[in-house]
């Protein structure tokens, strides 16, 4: 079974050399970098695609929830900062854990631990577009978000609305934007304001004027354009 990669994300360089210290303990884990800011962190999260960030969110002119809003596709995240009025938040937002400066090696563990236990569980990650995690900050609420768990977005002026449970929050970008980097065999455009989750599309009914709408296991309905409609039944032979 391969090593989990583990990328360390820190402005202080004590800290990120303590981070390594402490990882040399765990042979199933390899370092394939570190980052002093959110900029050469992004690059290296694209660049080596780790499984794990170790991350800081105090960051020099960006910050960690900065950073991760502005990648396409977020890996697991342990937080470690001396920022405790953060930990709720990070909470919320299912991040794997969150570890407060100066941590204690059993501390440390038992974060890693979960980590493993759940990569034992699931398997190693799998990058593919299906499996696609997205940071998304709408007010003060903050959401690590499955793409196959959106069951439709919404374009709402320059941002896109993501629907997904019984949640519904604002991505900074536009609809046009990400459809760009979706999996088209997963999502369709049906109309020119909303992107469907074909897999929860329980109904297609025909209409009267020749053009499709959806009924989603949600419940919801939406309208096929004529354009998609003749589209969609091309691409599925209907």
């Amino acid at each position: 079974m391969r090593k989990l990669t583990v990328l360390l994300v820190d402005d202080e360089r004590a800290a990120r050399q303590e981070l390594k210290r402490a990882l040399a303990a765990y042979p199933q884990l390899e370092l394939v970098g570190e980052a002093a800011n959110a900029d050469d962190a992004q690059q290296l999260i694209t660049a080596r695609r780790p499984d794990l960030l170790l991350l800081d969110i105090q960051l020099p002119e960006r910050s960690g929830f900065d950073l991760l809003e502005a990648l396409d596709d977020v890996p697991q995240v342990i937080f470690v900062t001396a920022y405790d009025q953060y930990a709720l938040q990070a909470f919320e937002f299912n991040a794997f854990d969150y570890l407060l400066k100066p941590f204690r090696e059993e501390r440390f563990g038992k974060a890693i631990d979960k980590v493993l236990r759940h990569w034992t569980a699931t398997g190693p990650p799998v990058c593919s577009p299906a499996t696609q995690r997205l940071f998304v900050r709408d007010g003060n609420r903050c959401f690590f978000v499955q793409l196959r768990e959106v069951h439709l977005i919404e374009s709402l002026d320059n941002y896109a609305r993501l629907h997904f449970g019984t949640q519904r929050v604002l991505l900074r970008s536009s609809l046009n934007q990400l459809e760009e980097k979706l999996d088209p065999a997963v999502f369709f455009r049906a109309n020119r304001t909303q992107l469907v989750n074909l897999h929860f599309i329980d109904q297609l009914r025909r209409q009267a004027n020749g053009t499709l709408q959806a009924v989603l296991t949600t419940g919801q309905t939406l309208d096929f354009s004529e354009r998609q409609s003749t589209r969609f039944r091309q691409q599925n032979r209907l």
